[in-house]
């Protein structure tokens, strides 16, 4: 079993986890703790011989993890060295992963004024870990770092200069930990230089996001300042007209505090359907017009913005489709490869079926290649993890 990484994943209402060696990749426990803050907050857990599912009764983060951690068989539990845990948001600040201390601490928490349903909760994980596992090594693994290497050219937003120094409004890019995972995988994959590389990744969830990386590093992104931009989501809108948070402020009588939650919680493929923001919901049902056309429009947009981010590629090695729509719904990949004919994709429907040959690969070798890949989000936290306490050692 050798040593083993806590990797803890803190939302504002939900706890994932999990007990990973990166150096033979392979997870020893892990699970769920979800519904924090009502009454009956769940717990879901599978160890290498046990899966679990309860309740908690009413508790808070740093109780939810003191309840959990008895849990952990004891042969694992005398195995860990470390605590990896995602922050969602370093801004310009965290460029790679660090060891947390004091002074990282103060700096998630001023970074929390970028994401405020993401950092406060992030620090609540840290603070629970610490005491559940006094003395043991912290490292905060940030999701927009991996797009620091974005030129200005793609994070400047056109608007005057002095917002950006003053206030740091930039794009920044979320699903860093996927974009970067999934392109680092592909390369292995395809045996192909991850340093002498150009991959569209494509990270479709309930959160949707593309990135440009060439070279292994991303170029560029469609989520911005918020990961409210870019592509069309399960709740959120994407790209619209700026104008039209004023214009529907005047003719609904609403606060721009309501049209951003509505933009928010309200949109996308929930929006435009009336019926759900899960694909598979839509797809169930699509023979309804507006699931349909939600499903449309979720393809044609993504098909879209891959197509401008082959621009700073300049070649395509592979388009990568990650997330759970990316990797489980074949009629999605399929109208999308559709809409990109213009770049030479050609699908292999049978493959595309199976989510990919042995490989992951679902195109013929007429054209460039598109895969699929399952991101693992917390095996790379947890090699982030292990590789910062490596240099530290």
């Amino acid at each position: 079993m050798n040593k083993l990484i806590f990797i803890i994943n803190c939302g504002s209402s939900s706890i994932k986890f999990a007990i990973i060696n990166p150096w033979e990749e392979t997870t020893h426990f892990h699970g769920l703790i979800e519904k924090i803050g009502t009454e009956d907050v769940e717990l879901h857990y599978q160890s290498e011989n046990k899966k679990y599912s309860g309740t908690l009764g009413p508790t808070n983060h740093r109780n939810s993890l003191q309840q959990l951690v008895p849990l952990i068989p004891k042969t694992i539990q005398e195995n860990i060295v470390a605590i990896g845990h995602r922050v969602v948001h370093g801004g310009e600040q965290f460029t790679k992963a660090c060891l947390i201390d004091n002074a990282v601490i103060a700096g998630i928490k001023t970074c929390g004024q970028l994401a405020p349903l993401h950092n406060p909760a992030n620090l609540l994980g840290i603070e629970a870990a610490n005491l559940a596992f006094t003395g043991l090594p912290q490292v905060a693994v940030f999701d927009t770092a991996f797009h620091q290497t974005m030129p200005p050219h793609s994070y400047i937003y056109p608007l005057p200069y002095a917002l950006y120094q003053q206030q740091g409004i930039r794009r920044y890019g979320f699903h860093g930990i996927s974009h970067q995972y999934v392109t680092e995988k592909a390369a292995k994959i395809l045996k192909q230089d991850l340093h002498s590389s150009a991959f569209l990744s494509a990270h479709l969830g309930n959160g949707c996001s593309a990135a440009a990386v060439l070279n292994g590093k991303s170029v560029d992104t469609t989520m911005g300042f918020t990961p409210l931009e870019g592509l069309v989501m399960g709740t959120r809108c994407g790209d619209i007209d700026p104008s039209l948070v004023g214009y529907l402020c005047d003719t609904l009588k609403l606060t721009v505090h309501q049209v951003t939650d509505m933009l928010n919680q309200q949109s996308g493929l929930l929006g435009i359907s009336g019926i759900s923001m899960d694909m598979r919901t839509l797809s169930e049902q699509s023979d309804k017009p507006q699931a349909k056309l939600a499903i449309e429009i979720f393809c044609y947009r993504l098909a879209k913005y891959l197509a401008a981010l082959a621009v700073p590629l300049g070649t395509i090695d592979a388009l990568i489709f990650t997330g759970g729509i990316g990797e489980n719904d074949c009629v999605v990949r399929e109208k999308v490869i559709d809409w990109l004919k213009i770049l030479g994709f050609e699908l292999h429907g049978s493959n595309n079926l199976k989510h990919g040959n042995d490989k992951g690969i679902i195109t013929t070798d007429k054209g460039p290649i598109a895969m699929v890949i399952n991101t693992d989000e917390q095996l790379l936290i947890a090699k982030e993890t292990a590789s910062l306490l490596g240099k530290l050692s």
